[in-house]
């Protein structure tokens, strides 16, 4: 109990910094994720929708509605896909990508800095186990 209390403290705890980051930049965690899925797929930051929600493990639904916002605000665009004309495909803008990288930046500086009481071999141990009860819990 002590140890997942703790998780979930530690969570709580970082989300606001998180939340405040991307409302910095205009977004909230969810759009900031299908951005930086979009990043992390490579030039030229392109993904179908179904890759998009399956990455993401959201539901297409709540994905669409990222999605339209995220166009509004000119950081994609949706086009017809190479593979499938009937579908279209979602793309960064360029201005989709240097928020996505600008947010990025500030935020992996201020978990730098939430995790400044470990030292680099604290850090490693625990990503180390973490990951393994990640994968255990995952793992059906």
């Amino acid at each position: 109990m002590s140890l997942l209390g703790r998780i979930n403290r530690i969570a709580n705890l970082v989300h606001p910094s998180i939340s405040e980051t991307f409302a910095g930049y205009g977004l909230d965690r969810g759009e900031f994720d299908v951005l930086a899925t979009l990043r992390r797929a490579g030039d030229p930051y392109r993904l179908t929708p179904t890759e998009l929600y399956k990455s993401l493990m959201i539901t297409s639904g709540g994905l669409t509605a990222r999605l339209n916002r995220l166009q509004k605000a000119g950081l994609i665009v949706r086009e017809a896909s190479r593979e499938d004309r009937r579908s279209l495909a979602v793309r960064l803008t360029g201005e989709g990508v240097r928020k996505v990288e600008a947010a990025f930046e500030e935020d992996m500086g201020k978990e730098r800095l939430l995790l400044d009481a470990l030292n680099a071999g604290e850090k490693a141990l625990l990503e180390e186990l973490l990951r393994k009860l990640t994968s255990s819990l995952e793992t059906p």
